[in-house]
């Protein structure tokens, strides 16, 4: 459910806001591809906060604290009793823009090994030197995948309007780019302490990489 306003009234986000709660809500899978932005149920509050005040530094202030507010209260789902499986393959150019203070990124990247640590979420890197090309639409996208399989649906993120995408040509077309990005992708983080960090080749090791750069 979306915050209300600090006078009662309804919120003023964006019906998009609503339906995206909702499919993130009632699906029992998630699984995200983002090029430029960790995605938004993996974000830390400061994280979450600095893009958006970069991205709209001119707009009031209660309403920037109403969307980092409704971005927290999304974030739930990952941890209620029976959350979706939260599979995300997020490029390395996401860490790598300044869009937000380095200590900021620090936090946001140590925040996402913690969250790998949940059974239910799995976070891929796609290094720059991933040795595949895969062939995959341009736009930062989540699948979302119903109870009922007929209620699959694709969100596609755009700065002016995003999409989504019901009909079974596009869920087809996303399905297999997503796999496409998990093969191109290194595995999944494993923060396993009993695994030694030399011996690793995945998301992790260049997590490591990233942090040391910071």
């Amino acid at each position: 459910m979306l915050p209300p306003s600090a006078n009662g009234r309804e919120s003023p986000l964006p019906q998009s806001a609503h339906d995206l709660a909702e499919l993130e809500a009632t699906s029992v899978a998630h699984r995200s591809f983002q090029w430029m932005y960790v995605p938004g149920l993996l974000q830390t509050p400061e994280y979450a906060r600095a893009l958006m005040v970069g991205g709209e530094p001119e707009a009031d202030l209660s309403l920037l604290n109403t969307y980092v507010e409704f971005r927290l209260k999304r974030q739930e789902v990952l941890a209620g009793e029976s959350p979706p499986t939260f599979h995300a393959v997020i490029h390395e150019a996401a860490f790598h823009m300044q869009f937000v203070e380095n200590g900021v990124m620090r936090r946001q990247i140590e925040h996402l090994v913690e969250m790998a640590r949940l059974p239910h979420v799995h976070i891929q890197l796609l290094p720059f030197k991933a040795a595949l090309s895969p062939a995959t639409p341009a736009a930062a996208f989540i699948l979302f995948e119903a109870e009922v399989p007929e209620l699959n649906t694709i969100y596609v993120e755009h700065p002016v309007s995003s999409a989504f995408l019901a009909d079974q040509a596009h869920l087809a077309q996303y399905g297999t780019a997503f796999e496409r990005l998990t093969t191109a992708a290194l595995p999944p983080i494993d923060p396993d302490p009993e695994r030694e960090s030399y011996l690793r080749s995945d998301s992790l090791r260049l997590v490591h990489h990233l942090l040391y750069t910071l």
